[in-house]
């Protein structure tokens, strides 16, 4: 095995045993990058001076006995919204080709704090405004999406590329390249996370999070990015907590699973709900009880979620819509134009919605400690393809299709989590997706990790994407 297959616990443990050299890892991961980028479209650019020199100095740091945790040496990208001092953050825009952040954003200081070993800048679909992230192609199939808006970090950690990555969440933007990819995402709880040095796309949504091989990385890399952040105003004051997870954890007794009985089975891949209801069967089996929930409020989901996005990010985008609109791509155009037409009251409605959406969530979590459903109903479909028809008769985009299931976890701000579970027919990865209540991720990633350890190492999203 090459260090560059190791996931980041596995090559974390070798470093701080002195079996594997930091440097070593960084060139082997540069070389896989080297390799593969051609065919795969992840990175904007690529640091590799700047990793060596990092790679040099934490194995300088380590030698002296100055091991600083899991992420010591660990090469990682960063989804090119966030901010590192010096370096271009282009947010995969022409709007933003000569853009250079003055200072680090706050996860890239912790990163940096952790001895962590940047690589370089991840492609996103452009200013986050998309779920395909066309520069970039499928780790298992070229020919298909990579998911977005966080498409680069999912390919670069499925192939190889970098032990982890950073991306960006606004309505499943971590979630959905991650099952797109068979790898693990995690969307932390609203206000967790600093996003501050952030690009933002809708500021009441944007969550910053880990892909990573698996559960246990996300555990890890999280560890390292949580804090009380004054420079946000969202941030959270709590104690810094810990994700601690059993050597395998397959005992789920106690755990109390919902299972949603209308909206997250409804317009879905039967390979997708065949694979997710067998997921549910294995955890009953480790212990959890499962228990059947209806999910409230359904028919105003996805207008809320673009009646708070749209705007939000319209507004954003304000001066340069109107100085520079011909360089945005076109699909994000047409989007930031639209938000010009949303009305006051239309936003002020949006936001009544989500308050009552909340705390309807918070009441269903009374009866369970997670629920579990689909990541997206449907695997990585074509590059070109523009729409998915539903046996119902339904045609629905496929932006659409990719953000119906995971929009309520950003509306809610809840913590919500998607894992390998499975392939379809044609060996594409198949998500599951673990939501729970705000600030119990250790419940979410505890139950995503007993899953993930009772499957075969190619279910675990650890295999790599073909060169």
């Amino acid at each position: 095995m090459q260090p560059f297959e190791l996931t980041l616990a596995e090559a974390a443990a070798a470093v701080e045993e002195r079996r594997l050299s930091p440097v070593e890892l960084t060139e082997s991961v540069l070389a896989r990058i080297d390799a593969v980028e051609q065919r795969l479209g992840a990175y904007v650019t690529v640091a590799d001076e700047g990793a060596r020199g990092s790679a040099a100095r934490a194995e300088r740091e380590i030698a002296a006995g100055e091991y600083r945790g899991p992420l010591h040496g660990m090469p990682f990208g960063l989804k090119d919204m966030i901010d590192v001092a010096g370096m271009p953050t282009t947010a995969s825009s022409r709007v933003r080709a000569d853009h250079r952040a003055q200072a680090d954003s706050t996860v890239a200081e912790h990163l940096s704090a952790a001895g962590g070993v940047l690589l370089g800048k991840t492609h996103t679909h452009e200013f986050a405004y998309g779920l395909t992230t066309p520069q970039t192609h499928n780790a298992w199939d070229h020919e298909r999406v990579a998911g977005g808006s966080s498409g680069g970090s999912a390919v670069a950690v499925a192939a190889g590329e970098a032990t982890f990555a950073l991306g960006t969440d606004t309505g499943g933007s971590i979630r959905v390249p991650a099952a797109l990819n068979g790898i693990v995402g995690l969307k932390p709880t609203y206000g967790l996370v600093s996003r501050h040095g952030v690009t933002a796309l809708s500021w009441s949504l944007d969550h910053v999070g880990p892909l990573t091989r698996t559960v246990r990385d996300a555990a890890l890399v999280l560890s390292s990015l949580v804090g009380h952040d004054p420079q946000d105003p969202a941030s959270i004051r709590t104690a810094p907590p810990v994700y601690p997870l059993p050597p395998e954890g397959g005992d789920l007794t106690g755990v109390r699973i919902g299972v949603p009985v209308n909206y997250y089975f409804d317009r879905v891949a039967p390979e997708v709900e065949a694979a997710v209801r067998e997921a549910l069967t294995q955890m009953a089996g480790m212990g959890a009880e499962l228990v059947e929930v209806e999910i409230p409020m359904t028919r105003y989901i996805q207008a809320t979620h673009w009646g708070l996005m749209v705007p939000e990010a319209t507004a954003y985008h304000e001066r340069t819509l109107r100085t520079v609109p011909d360089l945005y791509a076109p699909d994000v155009r047409i989007l930031l134009e639209a938000g010009e037409l949303v009305s006051a009251g239309d936003y002020l409605r949006a936001q009544r919605s989500r308050t009552l959406m909340r705390q309807a969530w918070l009441r269903l979590f009374d009866q369970v400690d997670v629920l579990a459903a689909p990541t997206v109903p449907m695997t990585a479909t074509k590059a070109d393809q523009q729409t998915v028809q539903w046996p119902d008769g339904t045609t629905e985009g496929v932006a659409d299709a990719y953000v119906r299931l995971s929009a309520p976890a950003n509306i809610t701000g809840l913590p919500a989590l998607s894992v390998p579970a499975g392939r379809d027919h044609a060996g594409l990865p198949i998500g599951l997706q673990l939501i729970g209540r705000p600030l119990e991720e250790a419940t979410v990633l505890r139950t995503g990790h007993a899953y993930e350890s009772a499957q075969r190492p190619v279910d675990r999203g650890v295999a790599l994407a073909k060169p």
